[in-house]
Protein backbone atom coordinates (compact mmCIF):
# COMPACT_ATOMS: atom_id res chain seq x y z
CA UNK A 1 0.00 0.00 0.00
CA UNK A 2 1.09 3.58 -0.69
CA UNK A 3 2.03 5.39 2.52
CA UNK A 4 -0.30 8.25 3.43
CA UNK A 5 2.45 10.86 3.12
CA UNK A 6 3.02 9.78 -0.51
CA UNK A 7 -0.56 10.31 -1.69
CA UNK A 8 -1.30 13.14 -4.11
CA UNK A 9 -3.60 16.04 -3.30
CA UNK A 10 -6.38 14.54 -5.44
CA UNK A 11 -5.95 11.11 -3.84
CA UNK A 12 -6.15 12.65 -0.38
CA UNK A 13 -9.31 14.60 -1.18
CA UNK A 14 -10.97 11.44 -2.50
CA UNK A 15 -9.80 9.41 0.51
CA UNK A 16 -11.21 12.05 2.88
CA UNK A 17 -14.50 12.07 0.98
CA UNK A 18 -14.80 8.28 1.23
CA UNK A 19 -13.65 8.21 4.84
CA UNK A 20 -10.70 5.94 4.06
CA UNK A 21 -8.39 8.14 6.13
CA UNK A 22 -8.49 11.45 7.95
CA UNK A 23 -6.41 14.65 7.75
CA UNK A 24 -5.11 13.81 11.23
CA UNK A 25 -3.79 10.42 10.12
CA UNK A 26 -2.21 11.94 7.03
CA UNK A 27 -0.57 14.76 8.99
CA UNK A 28 0.78 12.22 11.49
CA UNK A 29 2.24 10.21 8.61
CA UNK A 30 3.85 13.31 7.10
CA UNK A 31 5.28 14.38 10.45
CA UNK A 32 6.71 10.91 11.04
CA UNK A 33 8.32 10.90 7.60
CA UNK A 34 9.79 14.36 8.19
CA UNK A 35 11.24 13.16 11.50
CA UNK A 36 13.09 10.38 9.65
CA UNK A 37 14.44 12.67 6.93
CA UNK A 38 15.02 15.97 8.68
CA UNK A 39 18.27 15.21 10.56
CA UNK A 40 19.83 14.55 7.15
CA UNK A 41 18.13 17.18 4.95
CA UNK A 42 17.57 20.26 7.15
CA UNK A 43 14.76 21.34 4.84
CA UNK A 44 12.27 22.41 7.53
CA UNK A 45 11.98 25.45 9.76
CA UNK A 46 9.21 26.28 12.23
CA UNK A 47 8.22 22.62 12.33
CA UNK A 48 5.52 22.59 15.01
CA UNK A 49 3.72 19.23 15.07
CA UNK A 50 1.01 20.24 17.54
CA UNK A 51 0.02 23.28 15.47
CA UNK A 52 -0.14 21.16 12.32
CA UNK A 53 -2.23 18.55 14.10
CA UNK A 54 -4.62 21.21 15.38
CA UNK A 55 -5.21 22.34 11.79
CA UNK A 56 -5.70 18.71 10.78
CA UNK A 57 -8.28 18.13 13.52
CA UNK A 58 -10.24 21.18 12.39
CA UNK A 59 -10.16 19.85 8.83
CA UNK A 60 -11.23 16.40 9.98
CA UNK A 61 -14.27 17.93 11.67
CA UNK A 62 -15.25 19.71 8.46
CA UNK A 63 -14.96 16.52 6.38
CA UNK A 64 -17.02 14.57 8.93
CA UNK A 65 -19.77 17.19 8.57
CA UNK A 66 -19.54 16.94 4.79
CA UNK A 67 -18.52 20.59 4.61
CA UNK A 68 -14.86 20.81 3.51
CA UNK A 69 -13.58 24.21 2.43
CA UNK A 70 -12.44 22.76 -0.88
CA UNK A 71 -10.34 19.99 -2.42
CA UNK A 72 -7.22 21.09 -0.53
CA UNK A 73 -8.89 20.93 2.88
CA UNK A 74 -6.67 18.79 5.09
CA UNK A 75 -3.92 18.40 2.48
CA UNK A 76 -0.41 19.00 3.91
CA UNK A 77 1.57 21.89 2.48
CA UNK A 78 4.89 23.60 3.23
CA UNK A 79 5.76 27.26 2.62
CA UNK A 80 9.14 28.88 2.05
CA UNK A 81 10.61 31.01 4.85
CA UNK A 82 10.00 34.24 2.86
CA UNK A 83 6.24 33.69 2.47
CA UNK A 84 4.90 35.43 5.57
CA UNK A 85 2.56 33.63 7.95
CA UNK A 86 0.75 35.69 10.57
CA UNK A 87 2.37 35.70 13.99
CA UNK A 88 5.57 34.01 12.82
CA UNK A 89 9.01 35.55 12.26
CA UNK A 90 10.39 35.74 8.73
CA UNK A 91 14.20 35.62 8.91
CA UNK A 92 14.74 35.47 5.12
CA UNK A 93 17.45 32.90 5.70
CA UNK A 94 19.83 35.31 7.44
CA UNK A 95 20.84 36.18 10.98
CA UNK A 96 20.89 39.85 9.89
CA UNK A 97 17.10 40.19 10.10
CA UNK A 98 15.00 40.62 13.20
CA UNK A 99 12.59 37.93 14.33
CA UNK A 100 9.52 40.07 14.80
CA UNK A 101 6.21 38.29 14.15
CA UNK A 102 4.62 39.04 10.80
CA UNK A 103 1.33 40.97 11.08
CA UNK A 104 -0.50 39.01 8.36
CA UNK A 105 -0.34 36.08 5.99
CA UNK A 106 1.21 36.81 2.60
CA UNK A 107 -1.29 36.20 -0.22
CA UNK A 108 -0.27 32.57 -0.93
CA UNK A 109 -0.43 31.69 2.77
CA UNK A 110 -3.80 33.43 3.13
CA UNK A 111 -5.28 31.51 0.18
CA UNK A 112 -4.01 28.17 1.50
CA UNK A 113 -5.37 28.89 4.97
CA UNK A 114 -8.74 29.82 3.49
CA UNK A 115 -8.70 26.53 1.56
CA UNK A 116 -8.12 24.54 4.76
CA UNK A 117 -4.69 23.20 3.81
CA UNK A 118 -2.59 21.97 6.72
CA UNK A 119 0.54 24.13 6.93
CA UNK A 120 2.96 21.53 8.26
CA UNK A 121 6.16 23.59 8.28
CA UNK A 122 8.05 26.47 6.70
CA UNK A 123 11.09 25.56 4.59
CA UNK A 124 14.64 26.85 4.56
CA UNK A 125 16.37 29.28 2.20
CA UNK A 126 19.76 31.05 1.84
CA UNK A 127 20.43 34.61 3.03
CA UNK A 128 17.91 36.98 1.39
CA UNK A 129 17.23 34.33 -1.27
CA UNK A 130 20.32 35.47 -3.13
CA UNK A 131 21.94 32.05 -3.66
CA UNK A 132 21.04 28.99 -5.70
CA UNK A 133 21.97 26.75 -2.78
CA UNK A 134 20.85 25.89 0.73
CA UNK A 135 23.71 27.73 2.42
CA UNK A 136 22.37 30.08 5.11
CA UNK A 137 23.66 32.04 8.09
CA UNK A 138 20.37 31.34 9.89
CA UNK A 139 19.20 27.88 8.83
CA UNK A 140 21.13 24.64 8.95
CA UNK A 141 22.67 23.62 5.63
CA UNK A 142 19.96 22.11 3.41
CA UNK A 143 20.90 19.02 1.42
CA UNK A 144 19.66 17.10 -1.60
CA UNK A 145 17.83 13.82 -0.85
CA UNK A 146 19.25 12.21 -4.01
CA UNK A 147 22.80 12.77 -2.70
CA UNK A 148 23.30 14.29 0.74
CA UNK A 149 26.65 15.67 -0.38
CA UNK A 150 24.92 17.86 -2.98
CA UNK A 151 22.85 21.02 -2.76
CA UNK A 152 19.09 20.95 -3.34
CA UNK A 153 19.52 24.28 -5.13
CA UNK A 154 17.92 27.53 -4.14
CA UNK A 155 16.74 29.84 -3.14
CA UNK A 156 13.71 27.57 -2.59
CA UNK A 157 16.16 25.09 -1.12
CA UNK A 158 14.14 23.48 1.63
CA UNK A 159 11.02 23.33 -0.56
CA UNK A 160 12.83 21.45 -3.31
CA UNK A 161 14.35 18.98 -0.86
CA UNK A 162 11.02 18.55 0.96
CA UNK A 163 9.14 17.78 -2.25
CA UNK A 164 11.68 15.21 -3.42
CA UNK A 165 11.83 13.62 0.04
CA UNK A 166 8.05 13.36 0.32
CA UNK A 167 7.17 15.87 3.05
CA UNK A 168 3.59 15.64 1.78
CA UNK A 169 2.38 16.49 -1.73
CA UNK A 170 2.35 20.30 -1.86
CA UNK A 171 5.16 22.83 -1.46
CA UNK A 172 5.43 26.52 -2.25
CA UNK A 173 8.49 28.56 -3.16
CA UNK A 174 9.45 31.79 -4.92
CA UNK A 175 11.56 32.67 -7.96
CA UNK A 176 13.25 35.84 -9.20
CA UNK A 177 15.95 34.30 -11.42
CA UNK A 178 15.42 30.56 -11.18
CA UNK A 179 14.71 29.91 -7.50
CA UNK A 180 11.79 27.57 -8.21
CA UNK A 181 13.10 25.86 -11.33
CA UNK A 182 16.73 25.33 -10.32
CA UNK A 183 15.95 23.35 -7.15
CA UNK A 184 13.20 21.55 -9.07
CA UNK A 185 15.73 20.51 -11.70
CA UNK A 186 18.35 19.44 -9.18
CA UNK A 187 15.83 17.59 -6.98
CA UNK A 188 13.99 15.82 -9.81
CA UNK A 189 10.59 17.40 -9.11
CA UNK A 190 8.17 19.62 -11.04
CA UNK A 191 7.76 23.35 -10.56
CA UNK A 192 5.93 26.11 -12.40
CA UNK A 193 7.14 29.70 -12.33
CA UNK A 194 3.91 31.33 -13.46
CA UNK A 195 3.48 34.48 -15.52
CA UNK A 196 4.35 37.50 -13.41
CA UNK A 197 1.30 38.39 -11.34
CA UNK A 198 -0.59 35.14 -11.90
CA UNK A 199 -0.09 34.22 -8.23
CA UNK A 200 -0.30 37.36 -6.08
CA UNK A 201 2.68 37.86 -3.77
CA UNK A 202 3.60 40.47 -1.18
CA UNK A 203 5.92 42.25 -1.55
CA UNK A 204 5.83 42.26 -5.37
CA UNK A 205 9.07 42.95 -7.23
CA UNK A 206 10.27 42.93 -10.83
CA UNK A 207 10.50 39.31 -11.95
CA UNK A 208 9.41 37.85 -8.60
CA UNK A 209 6.92 34.99 -8.65
CA UNK A 210 5.57 32.44 -6.20
CA UNK A 211 4.85 28.97 -7.47
CA UNK A 212 4.20 25.31 -6.67
CA UNK A 213 6.90 22.66 -6.18
CA UNK A 214 5.60 19.12 -6.34
CA UNK A 215 6.47 15.58 -7.42
CA UNK A 216 3.88 15.63 -10.18
CA UNK A 217 2.32 18.10 -12.60
CA UNK A 218 -1.11 17.18 -11.22
CA UNK A 219 -0.25 18.38 -7.73
CA UNK A 220 1.01 21.71 -9.05
CA UNK A 221 -2.16 22.08 -11.11
CA UNK A 222 -4.21 21.41 -7.97
CA UNK A 223 -2.60 24.42 -6.28
CA UNK A 224 -3.18 26.90 -9.10
CA UNK A 225 -6.94 27.57 -8.60
CA UNK A 226 -6.22 28.46 -4.98
CA UNK A 227 -2.99 30.41 -5.35
CA UNK A 228 -4.18 32.46 -8.34
CA UNK A 229 -7.10 34.02 -6.48
CA UNK A 230 -6.84 37.84 -6.44
CA UNK A 231 -5.20 39.90 -3.71
CA UNK A 232 -4.96 43.69 -3.90
CA UNK A 233 -1.66 43.77 -2.02
CA UNK A 234 0.14 42.69 -5.18
CA UNK A 235 0.21 45.84 -7.27
CA UNK A 236 1.74 43.86 -10.17
CA UNK A 237 -0.88 41.09 -10.19
CA UNK A 238 -2.83 40.12 -13.28
CA UNK A 239 -6.59 40.52 -13.49
CA UNK A 240 -8.12 37.31 -12.20
CA UNK A 241 -9.16 34.80 -14.85
CA UNK A 242 -11.38 31.76 -14.48
CA UNK A 243 -8.79 29.38 -15.95
CA UNK A 244 -9.78 25.73 -16.36
CA UNK A 245 -6.78 24.43 -14.43
CA UNK A 246 -8.43 21.01 -14.18
CA UNK A 247 -7.86 20.56 -17.94
CA UNK A 248 -4.09 20.34 -17.42
CA UNK A 249 -4.11 16.69 -18.56
CA UNK A 250 -4.61 16.71 -22.32
CA UNK A 251 -2.51 13.60 -22.84
CA UNK A 252 0.42 13.34 -25.22
CA UNK A 253 -1.88 14.43 -28.07
CA UNK A 254 -1.30 17.97 -26.80
CA UNK A 255 2.15 17.83 -28.41
CA UNK A 256 0.99 16.95 -31.93
CA UNK A 257 1.81 19.78 -34.33
CA UNK A 258 3.29 22.10 -31.70
CA UNK A 259 6.25 24.22 -32.78
CA UNK A 260 8.94 23.59 -30.17
CA UNK A 261 12.16 25.59 -30.00
CA UNK A 262 15.13 23.59 -28.69
CA UNK A 263 17.67 25.86 -26.97
CA UNK A 264 20.82 23.97 -25.96
CA UNK A 265 23.05 26.96 -25.25
CA UNK A 266 22.19 29.89 -23.00
CA UNK A 267 24.53 32.34 -24.71
CA UNK A 268 26.21 33.23 -21.42
CA UNK A 269 27.54 31.69 -18.26
CA UNK A 270 28.64 28.10 -17.76
CA UNK A 271 28.83 25.61 -20.60
CA UNK A 272 26.23 22.85 -20.66
CA UNK A 273 27.68 19.62 -19.28
CA UNK A 274 27.52 16.54 -21.54
CA UNK A 275 25.07 14.56 -19.36
CA UNK A 276 22.70 17.52 -19.28
CA UNK A 277 22.88 18.09 -23.02
CA UNK A 278 22.29 14.38 -23.75
CA UNK A 279 19.22 14.26 -21.50
CA UNK A 280 17.66 17.36 -23.07
CA UNK A 281 18.38 16.14 -26.59
CA UNK A 282 16.71 12.84 -25.70
CA UNK A 283 13.69 14.77 -24.39
CA UNK A 284 13.53 16.65 -27.71
CA UNK A 285 13.41 13.34 -29.59
CA UNK A 286 10.52 12.22 -27.40
CA UNK A 287 8.67 15.44 -28.30
CA UNK A 288 9.26 14.69 -31.98
CA UNK A 289 7.99 11.12 -31.66
CA UNK A 290 4.82 12.53 -30.10
CA UNK A 291 4.25 14.71 -33.16
CA UNK A 292 5.84 18.01 -32.18
CA UNK A 293 7.94 19.97 -34.66
CA UNK A 294 11.25 20.57 -32.88
CA UNK A 295 13.57 23.21 -34.30
CA UNK A 296 17.00 24.21 -32.96
CA UNK A 297 16.88 27.67 -31.44
CA UNK A 298 19.95 29.90 -31.14
CA UNK A 299 20.67 31.53 -27.79
CA UNK A 300 19.41 35.07 -27.25
CA UNK A 301 21.06 35.96 -23.94
CA UNK A 302 24.48 37.61 -23.80
CA UNK A 303 27.07 37.82 -21.08
CA UNK A 304 26.45 41.58 -20.99
CA UNK A 305 22.80 40.96 -20.15
CA UNK A 306 23.64 38.51 -17.39
CA UNK A 307 26.35 40.75 -15.96
CA UNK A 308 24.04 43.76 -16.00
CA UNK A 309 21.40 41.99 -13.96
CA UNK A 310 24.10 40.70 -11.62
CA UNK A 311 25.53 44.20 -11.09
CA UNK A 312 22.13 45.79 -10.48
CA UNK A 313 21.28 43.16 -7.88
CA UNK A 314 24.70 43.72 -6.29
CA UNK A 315 23.86 47.40 -5.84
CA UNK A 316 20.47 46.55 -4.36
CA UNK A 317 22.11 44.20 -1.85
CA UNK A 318 24.89 46.70 -1.15
CA UNK A 319 22.33 49.35 -0.21
CA UNK A 320 20.30 46.88 1.86
CA UNK A 321 23.37 45.82 3.81
CA UNK A 322 24.66 49.40 4.12
CA UNK A 323 21.45 50.23 5.99
CA UNK A 324 22.16 47.54 8.59
CA UNK A 325 24.04 48.20 11.85
CA UNK A 326 27.59 46.82 11.50
CA UNK A 327 26.95 43.97 13.92
CA UNK A 328 23.96 42.79 11.91
CA UNK A 329 25.71 43.10 8.57
CA UNK A 330 28.45 40.90 10.01
CA UNK A 331 25.87 38.14 10.30
CA UNK A 332 25.31 37.98 6.53
CA UNK A 333 27.16 35.21 4.73
CA UNK A 334 30.66 36.45 3.75
CA UNK A 335 30.04 35.40 0.13
CA UNK A 336 27.02 37.71 -0.10
CA UNK A 337 28.84 40.50 1.72
CA UNK A 338 31.67 40.33 -0.82
CA UNK A 339 29.21 40.23 -3.69
CA UNK A 340 27.25 43.26 -2.48
CA UNK A 341 30.28 45.27 -1.39
CA UNK A 342 31.76 44.91 -4.89
CA UNK A 343 29.12 47.43 -6.05
CA UNK A 344 30.44 50.21 -3.79
CA UNK A 345 32.30 51.96 -6.61
CA UNK A 346 29.51 51.84 -9.20
CA UNK A 347 28.48 55.20 -10.64
CA UNK A 348 24.96 56.30 -11.44
CA UNK A 349 25.69 55.63 -15.10
CA UNK A 350 26.91 52.14 -14.23
CA UNK A 351 23.71 51.38 -12.35
CA UNK A 352 21.51 52.69 -15.17
CA UNK A 353 23.35 50.66 -17.79
CA UNK A 354 23.08 47.58 -15.57
CA UNK A 355 19.37 48.12 -15.03
CA UNK A 356 18.79 48.54 -18.76
CA UNK A 357 19.89 44.95 -19.31
CA UNK A 358 16.65 43.75 -17.68
CA UNK A 359 14.69 45.50 -20.43
CA UNK A 360 16.99 44.27 -23.19
CA UNK A 361 16.69 40.73 -21.85
CA UNK A 362 12.91 41.00 -21.91
CA UNK A 363 12.89 42.19 -25.51
CA UNK A 364 15.31 39.47 -26.62
CA UNK A 365 13.37 36.69 -24.87
CA UNK A 366 10.01 37.65 -26.32
CA UNK A 367 11.42 38.05 -29.83
CA UNK A 368 13.32 34.75 -29.73
CA UNK A 369 10.30 32.78 -28.46
CA UNK A 370 7.78 34.35 -30.84
CA UNK A 371 8.52 31.81 -33.59
CA UNK A 372 7.50 28.90 -31.35
CA UNK A 373 4.55 27.67 -29.31
CA UNK A 374 6.90 26.53 -26.54
CA UNK A 375 10.63 26.45 -25.89
CA UNK A 376 12.53 23.63 -24.20
CA UNK A 377 16.02 23.86 -22.76
CA UNK A 378 18.10 22.67 -19.83
CA UNK A 379 16.92 24.14 -16.56
CA UNK A 380 20.57 24.46 -15.54
CA UNK A 381 23.76 23.86 -17.50
CA UNK A 382 25.13 21.78 -14.62
CA UNK A 383 23.75 19.21 -12.18
CA UNK A 384 23.63 19.71 -8.41
CA UNK A 385 26.96 20.82 -6.94
CA UNK A 386 28.48 20.29 -3.46
CA UNK A 387 26.11 21.36 -0.69
CA UNK A 388 28.65 23.53 1.09
CA UNK A 389 29.21 25.80 -1.93
CA UNK A 390 27.14 28.99 -2.36
CA UNK A 391 27.17 28.65 -6.17
CA UNK A 392 28.67 26.35 -8.81
CA UNK A 393 31.60 28.73 -9.37
CA UNK A 394 32.14 29.48 -5.65
CA UNK A 395 33.16 32.95 -6.83
CA UNK A 396 31.25 36.04 -5.55
CA UNK A 397 32.31 37.95 -8.66
CA UNK A 398 30.87 35.23 -10.93
CA UNK A 399 27.82 34.20 -8.90
CA UNK A 400 25.11 33.85 -11.54
CA UNK A 401 26.83 31.86 -14.29
CA UNK A 402 24.31 29.02 -13.94
CA UNK A 403 21.05 31.00 -14.41
CA UNK A 404 21.35 31.88 -18.10
CA UNK A 405 18.47 29.56 -19.05
CA UNK A 406 16.11 30.56 -16.24
CA UNK A 407 16.49 34.30 -15.54
CA UNK A 408 15.34 35.67 -18.93
CA UNK A 409 11.84 34.31 -18.40
CA UNK A 410 11.49 36.13 -15.11
CA UNK A 411 12.19 39.36 -16.93
CA UNK A 412 9.91 38.56 -19.89
CA UNK A 413 7.17 37.49 -17.42
CA UNK A 414 6.63 34.22 -19.30
CA UNK A 415 5.47 31.02 -17.56
CA UNK A 416 8.30 28.50 -17.31
CA UNK A 417 8.43 25.08 -15.70
CA UNK A 418 11.07 22.50 -14.80
CA UNK A 419 10.43 18.77 -15.01
CA UNK A 420 12.82 15.86 -14.65
CA UNK A 421 14.08 14.47 -17.96
CA UNK A 422 16.87 12.10 -16.93
CA UNK A 423 19.83 11.47 -14.66
CA UNK A 424 23.57 11.96 -14.73
CA UNK A 425 25.95 9.02 -14.67
CA UNK A 426 26.14 9.58 -10.90
CA UNK A 427 22.35 9.37 -10.56
CA UNK A 428 21.58 13.07 -10.09
CA UNK A 429 18.35 14.42 -11.64
CA UNK A 430 18.44 16.64 -14.73
CA UNK A 431 15.78 19.29 -15.30
CA UNK A 432 14.08 20.14 -18.60
CA UNK A 433 12.76 23.70 -18.76
CA UNK A 434 9.47 24.21 -20.65
CA UNK A 435 8.54 27.83 -21.41
CA UNK A 436 5.42 29.28 -22.99
CA UNK A 437 4.14 32.65 -24.13
CA UNK A 438 3.17 35.20 -21.50
CA UNK A 439 -0.15 34.31 -19.82
CA UNK A 440 -0.12 30.71 -21.19
CA UNK A 441 0.35 29.13 -17.77
CA UNK A 442 -2.22 26.42 -18.46
CA UNK A 443 -0.51 25.54 -21.73
CA UNK A 444 2.82 25.09 -19.97
CA UNK A 445 1.13 22.77 -17.48
CA UNK A 446 -0.45 20.81 -20.34
CA UNK A 447 2.84 20.42 -22.23
CA UNK A 448 4.59 19.46 -19.01
CA UNK A 449 1.95 16.82 -18.31
CA UNK A 450 2.29 15.50 -21.85
CA UNK A 451 6.04 15.14 -21.38
CA UNK A 452 5.47 13.51 -18.00
CA UNK A 453 3.49 10.82 -19.84
CA UNK A 454 6.08 10.13 -22.56
CA UNK A 455 9.35 10.47 -20.67
CA UNK A 456 11.42 7.44 -19.67
CA UNK A 457 10.50 5.59 -16.46
CA UNK A 458 11.55 7.51 -13.38
CA UNK A 459 13.76 6.14 -10.65
CA UNK A 460 12.23 5.53 -7.20
CA UNK A 461 12.13 8.56 -4.93
CA UNK A 462 14.98 8.61 -2.38
CA UNK A 463 14.34 7.22 1.08
CA UNK A 464 15.72 8.42 4.41
CA UNK A 465 19.16 6.87 5.03
CA UNK A 466 17.93 4.82 7.98
CA UNK A 467 14.96 3.53 5.97
CA UNK A 468 17.24 2.63 3.08
CA UNK A 469 19.49 0.67 5.43
CA UNK A 470 16.49 -1.12 6.93
CA UNK A 471 15.28 -1.95 3.43
CA UNK A 472 18.69 -3.36 2.52
CA UNK A 473 18.63 -5.61 5.56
Amino acid sequence: MTALHELSAAELAEAYRRGDCSPVEVTQSVLGHIARWEPHLCAAWLLRPELALAQARASEARWLKGAPLGPLDGVPVTLKDNIATAGDPMPLGTTATGLDPMPADAPPAARLREAGAVMVTKTTMPDYGMLSSGLSSFHKLARNPWDLGKTPGGSSAGAGAAAAAGYGPLHLGTDIGGSLRLPAGWCGIFSLKPSLGRIPIDPPYMGRAAGPMTRTVADSAALMPVLSQPDTRDTMSLPWQDIAWHTFDQGSDKLRGLRIGLMLEAGCGLAVEPDVRAAVEHAARLFERAGAIVTPMPPFMTQTMLDGMDHFWRMRSFLDMQALPPERKAGVLPYIQQWGDSAAGMSGEDVFRAFNQFHLTRLAAVKACSAFDYVISPTSPVPAFPAELPSPTNDPLRPLEHIGFTVPFNMSEQPSASINCGYTAAGLPIGLQITGARFDDLGVLQVSRAFELIRDPQRPWPEPPSAALDHAD
